[in-house]
This record gives structure tokens, C-alpha cells and sequence, in this order.
């Protein structure tokens, strides 16, 4: 039986090249908006940590330009495609929930739409762990479900299968602040998507400062 993710790894190496040119017009508003959260908000050469970087444009391209960046993605051809498309930044070809970092190593977290291709159980276990990667005050911005999805497969999307899953807005605000961070922002966006409007809740939050968690 093909496991979840086996669908989200083998569906974006089908559609690697063809998803690179889709993301580059699709939602690029929101795209530029949270991207513009860390180019403002972190110093030059920052550790900054992509979760599902995908072929490495447009998001990855951009904080290389100014931050240390580590990308990860479950498939190996949007690495292949990263590695190519970003020289100035590290790749690492790994299932993100499996993930072993230091603690307090990165200033800034960054998921833009690839927590909504994880087992919705298996989030609030991550979101905790990022906590724990960040350093005091560092930041985290994600894309999640506004939504409930307990699972479910969309058979032809881009030309491949693909998973997806999520909680509501309201469940996911109450797993970040649960995971210890204080949110900054939570927005739904909704935009089109080849003819459907989609909405999806963006956070931005920060893990609390070490007087803040000490008071």
C-alpha cells in the first residue's frame, strides 16, 4: 500500500519542473508579503531553516541572497532542482518530521504550503520541535490549513496524485501558542488556484525571549 507521503515524494519528482513554473504565478502576493517578513525582520547572514523548499524558487532564491540557508524537501528531484536553481544555499533530501537539529540553531523557521502535506497528527509533535530549533526571539512563518482536512488525495493535481491534510485556523492558532510560541499575526488569504479560490491560514510567531519565558 503506497504510504501518504511515498504519494507527496513521488507526485512532486513527476511534477517537479511543472509545479517550478505553477509556484512562480501562483499566489505570489502572498508569497512576497511573508517572504518580506524576514528580509526586513532578520539581520544579514541569519540561520534560516525552509521546510519544503521545492525547486528552490522563488522563496529559497531570495533569502540566500541575504540569510545562511539550510532547505528541505521530501522529494528528490525538487532538491536536485533546488541545488541548481540556489548555489549559495545547503539542501537536505529528508522527511521533515524526522528531522534532528541542535537546539537554538536557527533564527527563522520558514514552511510556505508544505505542512499541509503532512499527517495532520504528526503536526503539533513538528510545530514543537521548531520551537525548540529557534533561537529566543526567533521567528516562524507558515502556511496552514484554514480548514479541516483529516486526509484526503487529489488524484490528478498538476499531473500527479497528491495528499494533503490540515486542522481549521482555529485548532492550528491553538497548537502554535500550545508548541510555546506568542503569534504576531494569523490571516487567511484566499486566492485562485487554476480557476478555484483556496484559503489558507498564514502565522507568523516568535518564540518568546528568554526573560519573557523566565517571567
Amino acid at each position: 500500500m503506497t504510504s501518504t507521503k511515498q504519494i507527496v515524494s513521488e507526485g512532486y519528482d513527476r511534477i517537479a519542473e511543472r509545479y517550478a513554473a505553477w509556484a512562480m504565478q501562483t499566489r505570489d502576493e502572498e508569497r512576497e508579503r511573508y517572504t518580506a517578513v524576514l528580509l526586513d525582520g532578520l539581520r544579514p547572514g541569519a540561520a534560516v531553516l525552509e521546510l519544503g523548499c521545492g525547486p528552490g524558487v522563488p522563496t529559497t532564491r531570495r533569502l540566500a541572497e541575504q540569510f545562511d540557508v539550510t532547505g528541505v524537501d521530501l522529494s528528490a528531484r525538487q532538491i536536485e532542482l533546488a541545488r541548481a536553481n540556489v548555489t549559495d544555499a545547503r539542501f537536505v533530501h529528508a522527511d521533515m518530521t524526522t528531522l534532528a537539529f541542535a537546539e537554538e540553531s536557527f533564527d527563522a523557521v520558514v514552511a510556505f504550503y508544505s505542512l499541509i502535506h503532512l499527517p495532520r497528527e504528526e503536526l503539533p509533535g513538528l510545530v514543537t520541535r521548531i520551537a525548540g530549533w529557534l533561537r529566543p526571539g526567533g521567528i516562524f512563518v507558515a502556511t496552514m490549513g484554514a480548514h479541516a482536512d483529516a486526509g484526503s488525495i487529489e488524484e490528478d493535481w498538476l499531473g500527479a496524485p497528491m495528499y494533503w491534510s490540515h486542522f481549521d485556523s482555529a485548532t492550528n492558532r491553538k497548537m502554535v501558542t500550545a508548541a510555546g510560541f506568542e503569534i504576531v499575526s494569523a490571516a487567511e488569504h484566499t486566492a485562485d488556484e487554476d480557476g478555484e479560490p483556496v484559503t489558507f491560514l498564514w502565522i507568523i510567531a516568535r518564540r518568546p525571549s528568554l526573560m519573557k519565558r523566565l517571567a
